[in-house]
């Protein structure tokens, strides 16, 4: 009985100096990322910012690269596929 009357008394003293100290300031939410459009390697599949990505044009059409290595095996796969003329 006396070990709960102790706790009971030393939760309170917790309690009462809790109470008086200054609360702590809120935590500040993160910073609002701005909603980037991202677009996907045809080669590795990763994906990347379309402001950040290497551009790579193939009849008029864009394609989107995450590296200057992606976008050479780009080239060199269509090289391979590409029959000669």
């Amino acid at each position: 009985m006396r070990l709960l009357i102790w706790l009971l008394i030393a939760y309170i003293g917790y309690r009462v100096v809790k109470a008086l100290m200054p609360p702590k300031p809120p935590v500040p939410a993160a910073p609002a990322r701005n909603s980037e459009e991202t677009v996907q390697d045809p080669v590795c599949g990763t994906y990347v910012a379309k402001a950040d990505a290497i551009v790579g044009r193939l009849d008029g059409e864009r394609h989107y690269f995450c590296s200057m290595t992606c976008l050479e095996k780009f080239r060199e796969q269509l090289d391979h596929t590409t029959p000669p003329h």
